[in-house]
């Protein structure tokens, strides 16, 4: 059975109500069935402590302007119908530009493209969706936002929403969802190839195991995680591999010509990374209002947006690009993630140079995008 996940760790949070732990529970059904995906989003109470957009733009060095012009595309599963109103409230809690469907700026189609009928809801995928509006805002606060929700998670109504999405305009499409890499995967995989549109995937959320699909095809641009932590130093910030950090060996895909790492002869995942710990968020869908949420689910749209912001997505088909320009990236030494033991190897631990869970590194400033 194809496994999918919509990668978002989430701690959910009601203001004023103390930290009380409790088992993870998984935001969505745990079964929906054969060939479909589920999200995985865990949800824990804790105190409302997630980094902000004002702490991810100062963290990453990014540039207060740029993205006029530019779309990026979010591709879900399902319906939130409180999307746009919770996007409302975080861009205005940071000080980000209203994004409205009456000013232009945000506008939600289903699979075909269509603003009616729109899916049913779910509140599993609308958490997950409620972060990726979110992180991309974040990442380009002047840049358009096309919100396309699947009918459902299988995996073919993915791939129609990604072709719907550069259909519609999208100057690069992010992918918070993923299943294990499978025999039959090209059936589906001529929708994440798009000439002069990057496609973004998360690379997952259980750390070193099968290599996650969309995210392992060479036409992907895989997003890992890391941990993100103040610190006293030039940067202000330290980085770290987060702990469940999808990385992976392909058993499917050649290794690329511009992919050299030693240990793994096939496509290895990921090829970069932003933080995927720890991230404040809003949504009324499923929670009562700010959360704290990890998971590449947010690392991922959060590189789409740099990729929209830096205005050269036609020349970043695939990772190639970012190999090219790795000089201009954080690299991540440190850190571990879970999942199969490699030992001290680099497909699971954070290391000088390349690394599995975390790729090249991250985004200093748009200098690599």
């Amino acid at each position: 059975m194809l496994r999918a996940l919509a990668m978002a760790a989430v701690l959910l949070t009601a203001v004023a109500t103390p930290a009380i732990a409790k088992p993870a529970l998984p935001s969505c059904a745990s079964n929906p069935g054969p060939n479909t995906a589920r999200c995985l989003s865990v949800a824990q109470t804790a105190a409302d402590t997630g980094h902000g957009a004002d702490d991810l733009r100062a963290a990453y060095n990014l540039p207060a302007t740029g993205g006029g012009g530019q779309t990026i595309a979010i591709v879900d599963a399902y319906d939130n119908p409180n999307a746009e109103s919770d996007l409302a409230v975080y861009r205005s809690r940071y000080g980000l530009p209203p994004c409205t469907t009456a000013n232009g700026c945000f506008r939600k189609v289903n699979q075909r493209g269509q603003t009616t009928p729109l899916p049913a809801g779910n509140p599993g995928w609308g958490l997950e969706i409620a972060l990726d509006l979110d992180m991309a805002s974040t990442a380009c606060p002047a840049c358009h936002i096309l919100l396309v929700e699947g009918d459902d998670p299988l995996d073919a109504n993915l791939a129609a929403s990604v072709n719907t999405a550069v259909a519609q305009g999208a100057t690069v499409v992010s992918n918070s969802y993923g299943l294990d890499e499978h025999g039959s995967m090209s059936k589906v995989a001529a929708a994440y190839d798009q000439p002069g549109v990057p496609i973004v995937a998360s690379s997952g959320d259980s750390g070193f195991r099968t290599a996650e699909f969309p995210a392992v095809l060479s036409s992907v641009i895989a997003v890992g995680g890391t941990t993100l932590t103040r610190a006293d130093n030039a940067r202000g910030w330290t980085e770290t591999a987060w702990s469940s950090a999808g990385s992976g060996c392909s058993a499917w895909v050649a290794k690329p010509a511009w992919q050299h790492d030693t240990n793994c002869g096939m496509r290895t995942i990921a090829d970069v990374s932003a933080v995927a710990d720890k991230l404040a968020v809003h949504d009324t869908y499923q929670v009562p209002g700010w959360v704290t949420i990890g998971g590449t689910s947010a690392s991922a749209p959060f590189i789409a947006g740099i990729i929209a912001l830096a205005g050269n997505a036609s020349q970043v088909h695939d990772a190639s690009y970012l190999y090219a320009h790795a000089d201009a990236l954080y690299d991540v030494v440190d850190g571990h993630t879970e999942g199969m033991d490699c030992g001290g190897d680099y497909l699971c631990n954070g290391r000088p140079g390349y690394d599995a869970p975390t790729g090249l590194g991250t985004p200093n400033g748009i200098g690599a995008f």
